[in-house]
């Protein structure tokens, strides 16, 4: 077995965890748990940062003691780890006995390793208590950084670590591995500022007293970076004596995820410390992007927090974790809306992935008894688009382009929903029953959503695994030889369930949501009456054109519609109205009456076997007391209608976007 070695940056513990300490942790626990599938012998770190300036002033506005905060809140990081069925191995506290042994450890070989790397000096500059470190002047206006955060003139004395001299072996060791930081653009920005030419670093100070007490001189605490950095060896056991069985199995590490804000930290001041003290370098700096909320970074000194346990309980965690995943473009900063959040949970988890799950099943349920089918595939569209995609995942997940990867896996989605569509099982039953044929067409569709469930495992490991268990397969199947096709069991029991992801009213949700914002903000609520239709959300803004006067919507409101193309099975005139006719339409998956008013263009027997797009999920209406469930696309022109029509080859069922 390969070792793979993943740590997250560890968060400070002076707040509440927040959406961005969730991401960091849910991309490493994909990466972790597709290492671990891959045949990895992996160790993910997680953990806190407890020691600074920033804890110790917390604390005392609080009135409590640094360690009382520190233990309430890393209650909170380990309940929201769980939650989100995060799979870290270990979790490291700086105010562990083992992390305050490898800080000591490390300083120790530095003096040992280059003596005069170290040395006691006096330092005056900005301090930025928010990001526990010194701002150059030219980046300081009006008492702020360029960052917003407040910053106060320091000075006092300080052991100094030597930065400047690693200036030409940090450029050399860029320039022999450019995989070093990751995506590119970090690199670049990370050898610009080398290549500016590194000062002397401060790693002590004297005003704080909250940390580990520097060796030989107890009034200087050690520093937050030489300090922080080092809970990814001492997690490791670094320094606890001769034998260090983790250190010198999983040292060092592939893979150190961390926000783009910190990439320098990483990729300059950790691999001096480790070049100071003889100690191997990590392989690779990965720094993500933010997540925004009006185009801000989220943060808690910005008071646009978005906290991740009202989402949890209203979803699931699998639904946050995949929206996280397959919105924001890793390496990249997305802005955060509860819009966009909804959108994506009705249309791609309770529609696309949920109802042809629920599809699958019941066919299966309803042709051969609650099982398997007894005959395997024959070649097939589903087949031949699960052996292209499933490579093209693979190397998606290895290049950490995780949204390329889900959409891939929803393209074989998309290839299931058409071959049910086009071998219209439900007609083929009618005629011939549960014969050899159906078998496969049915076979072969549930197969197709056992490799993206399995494909899905990382991202949603919990609805991944019940998928799996409904399928009849084997919930704990999911490495890399389950991607393979051939791998659901014939005659084995199904499971039909309620809908893994049952959608969302977005308007009601939206709106009682706002109230109970107000209410928790002590403004005056507005009552809830039983049968209450919520106010609709103002529409967001949006770039694309419209006409003077009319009302914008967004995007995510227009995936709500669902279009799908349909045939017109059957169609008459509705008694005592010259405009309204009755059609029995099919979209594949159901047939349904639609009454429209399209009577004065149209006569019901030119309608018979037309194909035309519906609007599939409107709320039934009663027309003439015809119960109508949808509503057919037609244009107006000098108030006839026009029938939006599709090429006839189109299959019934495909979604018009």
């Amino acid at each position: 077995m390969k070792k793979f070695y993943l740590t997250t940056a560890i968060n400070y513990v002076n707040d509440d965890p927040h959406i961005g300490h969730m991401y960091e942790a849910v991309v490493a626990d994909v990466i972790a748990r597709h290492r671990r599938r891959m045949g990895d012998d992996v160790r993910f770190l997680t953990g806190t940062d407890e020691h600074g300036q920033k804890i110790e002033r917390a604390a005392a506005k609080e009135g409590v003691l640094p360690i009382e905060l520190a233990d309430r809140v890393v209650s909170r990081h380990h309940d929201l780890l769980k939650r989100l069925n995060i799979s870290n191995d270990d979790f490291i506290r700086t105010t562990e006995a083992r992390h305050r042994i490898g800080v000591l450890e490390l300083i120790a070989r530095i003096q040992e390793h280059t003596p005069d790397d170290i040395y006691l000096g006096e330092h005056s500059g900005w301090y930025c208590s928010n990001e526990e470190t010194f701002i150059a002047e030219n980046q300081v206006k009006n008492g702020v950084d360029q960052d917003g955060h407040k910053v106060e003139w320091t000075t006092e004395s300080n052991y100094f670590f030597a930065l400047s001299r690693y200036t030409e072996r940090l450029l050399k060791h860029y320039r022999t591995h450019p995989e070093f930081v990751w995506p590119p653009t970090r690199l670049n920005e990370v050898i610009a500022f080398v290549e500016q030419g590194l000062k002397d670093l401060s790693i002590s100070r004297s005003s704080i007293k909250w940390g580990i007490p520097f060796p030989g001189n107890p009034d200087h605490v050690i520093y937050v970076w030489m300090e922080a950095l080092t809970n990814y060896i001492s997690a490791l056991g670094f320094g606890s004596g001769d034998v260090q069985p983790n250190f010198e199995k999983y040292w060092p590490a592939e893979m150190h995820l961390v926000g783009k804000d910190i990439v320098r930290f990483h990729a300059v001041y950790w691999p001096a410390f480790l070049m100071a003290a003889g100690v191997e370098l990590p392989q690779r700096v990965v720094g993500h992007g933010f997540w925004l909320r009006d185009q801000q970074k989220i943060s808690k000194s910005l008071g646009n927090v978005v906290r991740p346990y009202n989402i949890i309980d209203d979803f699931g965690a699998d639904a946050l974790r995949y929206y996280v995943m397959r919105e924001m473009v890793f390496g990249q900063d997305q802005d955060y809306s509860d819009q966009s959040l909804l959108a994506r949970y009705n249309s791609d988890l309770a529609n696309d992935l949920g109802n042809t799950l629920s599809r699958a099943l019941k066919m299966s349920n309803d042709y051969f008894g609650g099982k398997t089918p007894p005959t395997s595939c024959d070649d097939n569209d589903v087949l031949r688009q699960a052996r292209a995609v499933v490579p093209q995942y693979l190397r998606q997940m290895d290049d950490l382009a995780f949204q390329r990867a889900i959409e891939t896996a929803w393209e074989l989605l998309s290839t299931i929903n058409s071959y049910i569509v086009g071998r219209e099982p439900w007609r083929q039953f009618k005629q011939t029953g549960a014969d050899e044929s159906l078998s496969r067409v049915i076979w072969n569709c549930l197969e197709g959503v056992r490799i993206v469930c399995v494909m899905m495992a990382p991202f949603i490991p919990a609805s991944a695994r019940e998928g799996l268990s409904r399928l009849g397969s084997d919930p704990d199947r999911i490495d890399a030889a389950a991607l393979e096709w051939g791998g659901l069991p014939n005659n084995t029991p199904i499971r039909i369930g309620d809908a893994i992801f049952p959608r969302v009213d977005v308007a009601q949700y939206i709106g009682e949501k706002k109230m109970d914002e107000n209410e928790e903000s002590g403004r005056p609520a507005r009552p809830r009456e039983t049968g209450e239709t919520p106010a609709t959300p103002p529409p967001i803004e949006t770039t694309q054109a419209a006409p003077p006067g009319m009302a914008k919507i967004s995007i995510d409101q227009f995936m709500e519609v669902d279009l799908r193309v349909a045939e017109i099975k059957a169609a008459e005139r509705v008694p005592k109205s010259k405009k309204l006719i009755k059609m029995t339409v099919s979209t594949g998956d159901d047939e349904r009456t639609i009454v429209g008013g399209i009577g004065t263009k149209y006569t019901p027997e030119e309608l018979v076997g037309r194909k035309v797009v519906i609007v599939a999920n409107l709320q039934p209406a009663k027309l003439m007391g015809i119960e109508s469930n949808g509503m057919v696309l037609a244009a107006s022109i000098d108030g006839e209608p026009s029938l939006v029509s599709v090429d006839p080859s189109t299959p019934n069922g495909t979604r018009v976007r």
